[in-house]
């Protein structure tokens, strides 16, 4: 069982960043696909970014490309996700998740594991 912890969530003003960690225990980070995911009110969850377990790929969307970035440490067993030229509509609360799945996957229906989330707020 992989348990999932988000920090770095906070206020920030418009243009600003802020960097997100996930600390992962109870699995071997390197094993898993892992994503940030972000869900406004009424509205859907959604990928912001994923990352490979061995080879450090990351895929972004449109939304976020060349803005957000991904990166993880399995020595510390940790995943970053850097956000830089925040938006309002970057607004929301961002979720860890991890799978199994072989390949690359956006879909939040293929992350099993999934952290409590973590509340990001960018004022205007």
């Amino acid at each position: 069982q992989v348990q999932l912890v988000e920090s770095g969530g906070g206020l920030v003003q418009a243009g600003g960043s802020l960097k997100l960690s996930c600390t992962t225990s109870g699995g071997t980070l390197g094993r898993y696909l892992m994503g940030w995911f972000r869900q406004a009110p009424g509205k859907e969850r959604e990928s912001v970014a994923t990352i490979g377990g061995i080879g450090g790929w990351s895929s972004y969307p449109d939304s976020v490309k060349g803005r957000f970035t991904i990166s993880r440490d399995n020595a510390k067993n940790t995943v970053y996700l850097q956000m830089n030229s925040l938006k309002p509509e970057d607004t929301a609360v961002y979720y860890c998740a991890a799978s199994t799945y072989l390949g690359t996957t956006s879909d939040p229906n293929q992350y099993r594991y999934w952290g409590q989330g973590t509340q990001v707020t960018v004022s205007s």
